[in-house]
Order: C-alpha cells, then sequence, then structure tokens
C-alpha cells in the first residue's frame, strides 16, 4: 500500500471558481518545483464531479454480461454521430462508501439487485484535467437478481442491454464499444479468463 504524502514541490497559491452550475470548475494557480530547483508558477484548470464507482455484471452460465446505453452529450460534440454511448453501469458515490454507492447504481440502471461485488481496482480517468477516481467492481448476476427493468432515475433514459461476452469482446474490437471504464471491465475479465471471450 503507498503512504499518501503531500507533495512538497508544489504550493497552492489560489483556487477560483470559473463554474459551479453543474459541478464545480476550478482555476487553480500554484508555484511548482523542478527537478533542477527552478521554481515556476503555472495556472491548470480542474473539474469536480466527485468520485464514483463502475461495475460489470456478468453470468457464468450464460456467458453474458449487463450493459447500458444512454445518450452523452460531450461524445456528441467531440464526434460520436449519435451521442450514444454503451457503458457498464455506473455513478457517483454521492457521499456514500463506494460498495453502497454501486450497488444502488446497479439496481437504478440495471434493474439487478447484486448480491456480492468484488472491487478490482482504482483508477484516475482523465487525471490532466477531472478530478473523478473511479472505483471498479464486478458481480455475478442471475435472471432472479432482476427486480425491476432498469433505466435509471428521474431525467435517466437508460436502456439495458445483455450482451454475450465473445460479442462485446468484438464490439471493443471494432470501436462499438468506445467507453474506457467498460473497456477496462471487459479486458477485466478476458485477462483473468473469468468468462469465454
Amino acid at each position: 500500500m503507498i503512504k499518501e504524502v503531500r507533495n512538497p514541490v508544489i504550493t497552492i497559491q489560489e483556487e477560483k471558481v470559473l463554474s459551479d452550475n453543474w459541478y464545480t470548475l476550478k482555476k487553480i494557480t500554484f508555484a511548482y518545483q523542478h527537478k533542477n530547483g527552478k521554481r515556476e508558477t503555472q495556472s491548470r484548470e480542474a473539474y469536480d464531479r466527485g468520485n464514483g464507482a463502475t461495475i460489470l455484471l456478468y453470468n457464468l452460465q450464460k456467458q453474458t454480461i449487463i450493459l447500458t446505453r444512454q445518450f452523452r452529450m460531450p461524445t456528441y460534440i467531440n464526434g460520436n454521430p449519435t451521442g450514444m454511448l454503451i457503458e457498464a453501469c455506473a455513478g457517483l458515490l454521492d457521499q456514500d462508501q463506494p460498495e453502497v454507492a454501486i450497488r444502488r447504481e446497479a439496481e437504478e440502471e440495471t434493474g439487478f439487485k447484486v448480491r456480492e461485488v468484488q472491487k478490482v481496482f482504482e483508477a484516475y480517468m482523465s487525471p490532466g484535467s477531472v478530478t473523478e477516481r473511479l472505483f471498479f467492481y464486478i458481480a455475478q448476476y442471475e435472471e432472479s437478481d432482476r427486480i425491476t427493468s432498469g433505466g435509471g432515475v428521474e431525467d435517466e433514459d437508460i436502456e439495458v442491454l445483455e450482451i454475450p461476452f465473445s460479442e462485446a469482446v468484438q464490439m471493443v474490437a471494432g470501436g462499438e464499444i468506445i467507453d474506457g471504464k467498460t473497456i477496462m471491465l471487459i479486458q477485466y475479465l478476458q485477462l483473468h479468463k473469468i468468462l469465454e471471450s
């Protein structure tokens, strides 16, 4: 386990909120000391939306996984012609522990009440601009675990997909699945030979 130590070569000089409309966008001005001893003042913008969790549900007997499909505006304005993205279930922690949050999200988005979840790793997904740390989980599901049709809450419009794992692997290779967290979880199952690809 890595011991957390504050970096002595960084001195935060100013934090300025640029926007707090949806989440918080800050401009951070800081002094940075290079390896050669030279100190330099730099500014970066950081988007803080809180930490999140993601989960890939899989069925050993059927060799399938549960994914979702929904509209993602940032992908639409960056070349995704429909804006629709196929993803593993995910959501923000909202002050909950990651395991509590991902159980809630799985039920809301997919309709499955997961029994045992397994944390596989955690990662910063876009560390150059976004503060979010994402906690990654996998869990087995059975059809009997489905308690609702899923689809999310409030203004969410989420389609639930049950896909053969071998097909999902081909969808990654063919560019149909282009969401980073989803690719990472699919490759985790593939690497650890949990399902057959």
